[in-house]
């Protein structure tokens, strides 16, 4: 018997390859790129979310802040001249908008510290806030762990804190110190040097390396962290950051007329002090930071890290039983353990578990 022939590929040849001969290829594209465009239109369609929390003792400008970070009336400040009462005991205030930009919508939430260390006596002020911290992640995982969940779950976990700290110009107080050890456990911190035009800039510079200083001594990791720097370009990104953090910020919700051209600022009898302006204040890095490079990694790290977090140790309180796999009986947890401090070493160790998987 003849041994049998096969016949040739259509697209083998009988001339040896060279480097010249293109190799074979499908005529016409596959169409993957389109899957960013699928993507796209969804999320066009289901809008973002980002809340964001402020804390600071009064008159510091959060609320004039948070009007200048996403131009609109966000909170409203109270009326020059109307005198307010100090409140008695911390309270925590939130506030819902929808701002719409180019199509693109977003469901921002506020929440403010009204009352933060403005006591005689601030001895443990920040259980209130940690605790609200923590019972957003308890009902996000109430939800989470149901047989029949929805769809989407709303999420009202607090993605960032900007803590701001008074222009004092010598460095953080104790109650600065023991507040940001437990606040950066729990959420994404973001210290800013507030009303930064009462200072000069070689005043600020030496404020700021005073404080970088205190967060190096005390090992208080803020927003970004170097442990959770993913590549080469995040890591050359977040370390200039992490040089100008905290962030000298100038709040103005007024225009004014400069050169021909309306700029928001904060009128004085030298001048107007640009807030957009680099060599004014530091506000656009903030705004940068916040709104235009890292609001995903904001909320990303927020359920992969430290909403991670309190799913182990709420997970590893609970007991499994014997109905199937995955059953959970997960009580709700108690006000003690809203406000327990744990070592932010879990932060890494659970960053690096996740990494494994894939």
């Amino acid at each position: 018997m003849e041994p049998l022939r096969h016949s040739p590929s259509p697209c083998s040849s009988s001339r040896p390859s060279s480097p010249s001969t293109p190799p074979c290829e499908m005529p016409g594209p596959v169409g993957v790129e389109a899957v960013l465009e699928q993507l796209k239109i969804k999320a066009m369609k289901m809008g973002f979310e980002f809340n964001i929390m402020v804390v600071g003792q009064s008159g510091l400008g959060k609320s004039t802040m948070l009007n200048t970070l996403f131009k609109s009336k966000v909170w409203k400040s109270n009326l020059p001249g109307l005198k307010v009462p100090i409140p008695q005991t911390l309270q925590l205030h939130s506030v819902t908008h929808v701002i719409e930009e180019k199509g693109v919508k977003l469901k921002l939430t506020v929440i403010d510290t009204p009352g933060f260390g403005d006591q005689i006596n601030n001895d443990k002020c920040w259980d209130p806030i940690l605790g609200y911290i923590n019972e957003q992640y308890e009902r996000y995982l109430q939800e989470e762990i149901l047989i029949t969940r929805q769809r989407h779950i709303p999420d009202t976990r607090v993605h960032c804190c900007v803590y701001f700290v008074p222009p004092t110009g010598h460095c953080l107080r104790p109650l600065d110190i023991e507040f940001l050890q437990r606040l950066c456990q729990t959420v994404n911190v973001v210290p800013v040097i507030a009303r930064a035009d009462s200072l000069t800039m070689e005043e600020r510079e030496t404020f700021r390396r005073r404080i970088q200083q205190n967060l190096r001594t005390h090992c208080i990791e803020v927003y970004p962290q170097k442990c959770l720097d993913e590549d080469i370009n995040d890591k050359i990104l977040n370390s200039k950051l992490r040089e100008r953090i905290p962030f000298a910020v100038v709040g103005a919700d007024q225009q004014h007329l400069v050169n021909g051209r309306c700029v928001l600022g904060r009128k004085t009898k030298w001048g107007v002090i640009e807030v957009e302006n680099m060599a004014h204040c530091e506000f656009p890095l903030l705004r940068d930071l916040l709104i235009r490079s890292h609001l995903q990694d904001l909320k990303d790290i927020t359920h992969n890290v430290h909403y991670e977090n309190y799913r182990i140790i709420r997970l590893n309180e609970s007991h499994l039983l014997p109905r199937g796999p995955g059953w959970v009986n997960l009580a709700p947890a108690s006000p003690g353990q809203l406000t327990s401090h744990q070592p932010f070493k879990i932060c890494r160790e659970a960053h690096k578990d996740s990494e494994k998987e894939f």
